[in-house]
């Protein structure tokens, strides 16, 4: 299955969340933290698994800077 990672870099450490099962981990690098919630996210799913379905819609939109 295809998982959807968000990356923020917070400090020194890139972190990355799975919004579909709400896992999250960290890492050095962008790589290492989408590897590091690779692993976190499987041992998740391996707890709770979830039923196949479609995969999210993502994308962007801009909000006045005044707002």
């Amino acid at each position: 299955m295809t998982y959807t990672a968000v990356i923020c870099k917070e400090n020194d450490w890139y972190v990355a969340e799975c919004p579909e099962t709400g896992t999250v981990s960290q890492g050095h690098t962008i790589e290492d933290a989408i590897a590091n919630l690779r692993e976190a996210t499987a041992l998740y799913l391996e707890e709770f698994p979830r039923p196949a379905k479609n995969a999210p819609f993502l994308t962007t939109f801009e909000v006045p800077a005044y707002a």
